[in-house]
């Protein structure tokens, strides 16, 4: 079973033909209301790629609570553990431009009183994977980080958005997951004297002892470990929204460790996955299922490990 904890969102997805600059207004035809928040997204990517999912965090009060919760429990993620607020849902305004780039801003409303402590530790066994984002109170983090070490669950960290991590937790995950800018900011903050990502995932996983996985976009993703490296290409597409394929790429990855792929499989699955994902407007709906990762697994070829 996979226990995510983090954030829950309500997306206003804005297509425009360029992004806004400073001082400048970008006009658009309409928007959409869709579900999204890390957390939830990579729930729901989770849950669609086959694994059972249980999500925590909290949610407003409010008409947004609903498109929140609708989607989850579409895809059968297990959302009765959420609290309410009195703070309002969490939204984000998504801009996307004609070429799938994406500018987000965030107003992280009820996600900042979301509790480590509504997770019952029953919950966090060697048998559980703990998957969780950095769109909650980092405190919080730490705390679930430090209770499912203690119990031997399996711990995956996405560290995004980007922010630093104290150094004696990093040693207790086993999975660290950072896009280029990510893995450049924790290599700063560390002190590192190289911020190259492959360069900084190789110092993590030497250091630690952990896996490192940094996604490079269209370029796939690199992976290390104490046992050697893996580079995997991306899937060849036309983007249409890349919202939520960092998203797709760490739902589908926790879900493949956690039914104990390799990390060879879990890597090609969540490459494609990812790739699937931005092939339609927005984050939730994107996702892909197992069957269309099945379908489209041919064209990415499994990599191979370098010492």
């Amino acid at each position: 079973m996979i226990v995510v904890f983090g954030s829950l969102n309500v997306d206003m997805v804005l297509p425009v033909e360029t992004l806004p600059r400073p001082g400048n207004t970008v006009l658009c035809e309409e928007y959409k209301l869709l579900p999204g928040g890390k957390g939830a997204n990579q729930a729901v990517a989770a849950a669609k790629a086959g694994a059972k999912v249980k999500m925590f965090g909290s949610i407003g009060n409010d008409s947004f609570a609903q498109i929140a919760r609708h989607f989850l429990e579409s895809t059968h993620v297990d959302i009765s553990a959420l609290t309410t607020s009195d703070r309002p849902t969490g939204c984000a305004t998504i801009c996307v431009d004609s070429a799938g780039e994406n500018m987000i801003t965030i107003a992280s409303g009820a996600n900042l009183q979301a509790s480590s402590a509504t997770i019952r530790d029953e919950l966090l066994t060697d048998n559980s994977t703990v998957l969780l984002q950095m769109e909650v109170p980092a405190a919080e983090n730490w705390k679930l980080i430090e209770r499912a070490k203690q119990r031997k669950s399996r711990i995956i960290l996405n560290l995004a958005p980007a922010q630093s991590i104290p150094d004696e937790l990093i040693q207790t995950l086993d999975i660290l997951v950072m896009n280029q800018i990510e893995a450049t900011v924790l290599a700063l903050y560390l002190g590192f004297d190289v911020i190259s990502p492959a360069i900084a995932a190789r110092r993590l996983s030497s250091k630690y002892g952990i896996t490192c996985i940094v996604t490079l976009g269209d370029e796939g993703a690199f992976a290390c470990n104490p046992l050697g490296s893996w580079s995997v290409q991306a899937l060849s597409i036309k983007p249409v929204d890349t919202t939520a394929a960092g998203d797709a790429f760490v739902g589908v990855l926790a879900a493949a460790f956690d039914k104990g792929l390799p990390i060879e499989q879990a890597l090609r699955r969540a490459a494609v996955a990812s790739g699937l994902a931005c092939l339609t407007v927005g984050a939730q709906p994107s996702l892909p299922d197992a069957q269309q990762i099945d379908a489209a697994l041919s064209r990415v070829p499994t990599p191979r490990r370098s010492i």
